[in-house]
């Protein structure tokens, strides 16, 4: 299947200035930068659309980062503005707080916290520049639900969500971007567990799967089905009661 990265980077950065034509006309565009491909290419695709002078880009370690020179240099190499965040104390406060109260919290709660301190901080920056916040999710990690609800899940506008993980990496190449930022292996921060080894499975597979339809291992495509059932409420709206008032 051709992809034409060259014209898919050119519709995204037109779509952006309409987005923001529309919905936050002189606003700023704010992402929270990792260094890694998604926020890569979301900020180059921002600069293109809105001018650097109107992109903010917000780093936000927990403690010691050991790959954080990579995002000092995506946001020397886009000439944008940062802010450095360490979410270190917010996130020890919490555990401590929850300690304090006797709550006991889970692995998994525990490993969601910080992205949702860092979408707060986020927001945070976002409402203080008069800027609309851009999520930075790609098709292939929402599809088996690689994500934090309410934490990176989450934006104003969001570019990459029907690209898969090698179409972001191509419009990457057609920004220009050097391979540091385009092929940075994704680690969870956590564990220095790679993606794919938490998945089980790689995004190339994936991507294949997403596309055509065809995943040659039984077993890996029960996982990927299995991931985007019980994630799938992950992309839909919350649920509401639908309460018709009688008429008399």
């Amino acid at each position: 299947m051709d992809f034409n990265a060259e014209k898919v980077k050119n519709d995204i950065v037109e779509w952006i200035k309409d987005w923001f034509d529309k919905n936050g006309k002189g606003c700023k565009g704010v992402l929270g930068i990792s260094g890694g491909k998604d926020s890569s290419v979301v900020a180059a695709l921002l600069v293109e659309a809105l001018g650097k002078e109107n992109v903010v880009g917000v780093l936000m370690p927990n403690g010691e980062q050991f790959d954080i020179d990579v995002s000092k240099d995506l946001v020397e190499f886009l000439g944008i503005k940062s802010v450095t965040i360490n979410i270190k104390d917010a996130f020890n406060g919490f555990l401590n707080e929850f300690k304090n109260n006797d709550v006991e919290l889970s692995a998994q709660a525990i490993t969601n916290l910080p992205p949702r301190l860092r979408m707060a901080c986020v927001y945070a920056v976002s409402q203080s520049v008069n800027g609309r916040v851009a999520n930075t999710c790609n098709l292939s990690e929402d599809w088996v639900g690689y994500s934090t609800r309410y934490g990176d899940s989450v934006g104003d506008f969001s570019p990459l969500s029907k690209l898969t993980v090698q179409e972001v990496k191509a419009v990457g190449k057609a920004l220009g971007l050097p391979d540091k930022f385009t092929e940075k292996t994704p680690i969870d921060g956590l564990q220095g567990k790679t993606d794919e080894d938490n998945l089980g499975f790689t995004y190339a597979v994936l991507d294949k799967y997403i596309r055509t339809g065809i995943c040659e291992d039984v077993k890996t495509k029960e996982r990927i089905d299995y991931l985007h059932r019980i994630n799938q409420f992950k992309l839909e709206l919350m649920p509401v009661f639908n309460y018709e008032p009688e008429r008399n």
